[in-house]
């Protein structure tokens, strides 16, 4: 594993392109505002209908590129078998030690493919156990003070939203990166979207978590924590 920087948010996402899809446009406002980042992936996409591992790591090399991540590494859990194992924990304790974020961005914990909502329990458990003094990695403990769900996956309320408006090219970008898996081909060609829709597509769904805060383009989270507030008047979703 290449050797891991310190940064202030980790995208945990099960596959090589999960990232771009549900936050790539938040990490790029991060980015903005001078906070470090950085993305682990817990497959290699070996397993994928289309291009190969080797393929997907030069693409996410690339994607990682352009949403400006400090580090970008994939684990060897075996894609389409995320398992919530004792080990498969240890390998994301490791990260988050090194890392040592402050902030933890997993998959939301329900949907459709396996992968994703293992992944969500997977990463929880791992953030846990990571501040457990008497696991021994050979590294400092480190507990991250706070878990985010990107939701987008999910049909579910967002506990808030991170206005991308002016990200949301370069977070296109960053996802046609895979060229690999969203370029025109035979292979596959029945279960994904064409190239040409997949702008359509994503730039919809970002524009209707805009439209839920006043904003043009926005990526969905969901907390499981209450939110805290100081001042009333400085609350910016107006109501009305």
């Amino acid at each position: 594993m290449a050797e891991q920087p310190t940064a202030e948010v980790l995208a945990i996402a099960a596959h090589r392109d999960d990232v771009e899809q549900t936050c790539g446009g938040t990490l790029l406002r991060l980015r903005s505002l001078g906070v470090t980042t950085a993305i682990l992936d817990l497959t290699r996409g070996e397993a994928g209908t289309r291009g190969s591992a080797e393929e997907r790591a030069a693409e996410a090399a690339e994607a990682a590129r352009i949403l400006g991540a400090g580090w970008r590494e994939a684990l060897d859990i075996p894609d389409g078998r995320v398992e919530n194992t004792w080990e498969n924990r240890l390998k994301i304790v490791n990260v988050l030690r090194r890392v040592r974020p402050r902030v933890v961005i997993l998959p939301y914990w329900a949907g459709r493919h396996p992968d994703h909502y293992t992944s969500a329990t997977l990463g929880y458990e791992a953030c846990f156990l990571s501040g457990l003094a008497k696991i021994d990695t050979g590294s400092e403990p480190h507990r991250p003070f706070k878990v985010v769900y990107a939701s987008l996956y999910a049909d579910v309320r967002p506990s808030f939203v991170v206005d991308v408006t002016p990200f949301i090219e370069d977070r296109h970008r960053a996802l046609m990166a895979y060229r690999s898996q969203y370029a025109n081909q035979s292979a596959g060609s029945g279960l994904f979207v064409p190239e040409e829709e997949i702008r359509e597509r994503t730039f919809a769904e970002a524009r209707h978590y805009g439209n839920l805060a006043g904003v043009r383009y926005a990526e969905p989270f969901v907390q499981k924590e209450v939110g805290l507030v100081d001042d009333l008047t400085l609350i910016p979703v107006q109501s009305l």
